[in-house]
């Protein structure tokens, strides 16, 4: 038992003395004298006299320049160890302040080292003044502020860096912008092709017509016409291509263009459907065939009107709004998309419009809008908002139908074509059919 509280105290002991050495040596360094951690310091330290003449210098600052003592002490003033912008500095605002204020701090300045280099630093002076409040001489702090300049660099680099890439962003953006808007013109002078400028006049026949894109950075397929025909007589034709772009602007030439070129050499409307259709199926044989929904038909003015003749190519089907404040569908039934099948056919209709009576011809993008309420305008909403406006002449349905095409808002998501021709009220069609 003794051996064993003899071991223990031994340890003890030794624990002790270890404990003892260590503290002995931890107050060995904290007895550095005054001048060594003046010397030393992790900071410059100057003084000058009132007129910068330097008079003090620790070994810290020294290291830094690569000065020695002798150099500086009684030979350099401080504005000397300086470069030349922070020459000016110094004098023009630096010592003026201090001499006012007694005291700056965290200035930052440029030192410039014996070997030409420069260091730059922050600058905290005060002057010492004696018992009697006059002024003695300037003790000046230097820290070393290479890291933080490197930091600010950093910053500074980042920040262009950025501003560059923010320029080239906004440059980017304008470009595109430039060359969207370029684009926006060319596909409205494309679209303005596919369409007349202008509808003719026709004696005893209002007509009007109206063409909503559905985007002006694509150019649509939906087309219209009117145009003359022999013996007094006009025809007409509204369809709606698919597809968009290029692709479907090209068939859309090719089947307006041939349209016409059908009617002139014959006038019935089930053979110039026939005709687009073999063009079609010719040009667009494949594996990117075209095809399109159409309806054709003459205009033949009579004494009691203007007799009119229909034929459908799978379109949705005219709406006669009539004198009498009532409105109906003229349907032309069972006509097949032009241009998709080897063997079409195209079904016919006939109405005569009288005096007061006005016929509308629309495309899908009407009657498949979506409205703001969610479901998509109907042909029987359409019938409904046409009844309310029976009587109406050409002019007056296609502004009315302008209106409501605008407040589908971004629910007209497909372009819409329009073409309404009516007989004036109260008049009379001069001429009889040829």
């Amino acid at each position: 038992m003794c051996g064993t509280a003899d071991g223990e105290h031994e340890r003890e002991t030794g624990h002790d003395s270890v404990e003892e050495a260590e503290r002995a040596q931890f107050s060995a360094l904290l007895e550095d004298s005054a001048e060594d951690l003046y010397e030393h310091a992790p900071c410059g330290y100057l003084s000058t006299m009132l007129d910068g003449q330097i008079a003090k210098v620790n070994t810290t600052l020294l290291d830094w320049l690569g000065y020695t003592r002798d150099q500086l002490v009684g030979r350099r003033r401080f504005a000397d160890l300086l470069t030349v912008g922070g020459k000016l500095y110094h004098e023009t605002h630096f010592a003026p302040l201090l001499a006012m204020q007694g005291h700056l701090s965290g200035i930052a300045l440029e030192l410039r080292a014996a070997d030409g280099s420069r260091l730059p630093v922050l600058v905290t002076s005060t002057v010492k003044t004696g018992s009697d409040g006059q002024p003695l001489l300037i003790r000046t702090t230097l820290f070393d502020a290479r890291d933080r300049r490197a930091y600010e660099q950093e910053l500074l680099r980042a920040r262009k860096s950025a501003e560059q890439a923010q320029s080239q962003a906004e440059t980017a953006h304008q470009e595109a912008e430039t060359e969207r808007a370029r684009l926006q013109q060319v596909v409205a002078i494309l679209q303005k092709s596919l369409l007349p400028p202008q509808l003719p006049q026709v004696p005893g026949l209002d007509a009007a017509s109206y063409y909503h894109p559905a985007s002006v950075d694509e150019i649509g397929g939906d087309f219209y016409d009117l145009f003359a025909l022999a013996g007094g007589r006009w025809g007409f034709f509204l369809g709606d291509v698919c597809g968009k772009g290029p692709e479907a602007a090209s068939a859309t030439s090719l089947i307006r263009y041939t349209l016409r070129a059908a009617f002139l050499a014959d006038s019935d409307p089930v053979q110039a459907l026939a005709t687009v259709h073999a063009a079609l199926h010719e040009r667009y044989a494949g594996e990117d065939p075209r095809y399109c929904t159409a309806i054709a038909g003459t205009l033949t003015p009579r004494p009691d009107g203007i007799a009119v003749t229909l034929a459908g190519g799978g379109h949705p089907s005219a709406l006669l709004l009539r004198a009498d404040g009532t409105a109906e569908f003229l349907p032309t039934p069972g006509g097949t998309l032009v241009g998709i099948l080897p063997r079409p056919h195209f079904s016919t209709a006939h109405t005569l419009l009288g005096p007061g009576d006005t016929m509308l011809l629309y495309t899908d993008g009407l009657t498949e809008a979506r409205t703001q309420a969610g479901p998509r305008y109907s042909e029987e909403d359409l019938h409904t908002f046409a009844a309310a406006l029976a009587p109406a002449g050409a002019a007056a349905t296609i502004n009315a139908l302008q209106g409501l095409l605008e407040s589908f808002g971004a629910g007209l998501d497909d372009d819409t074509a329009l073409l309404a021709l009516g007989v004036p009220a109260a008049n009379t069609i001069e001429g009889a059919a040829g």
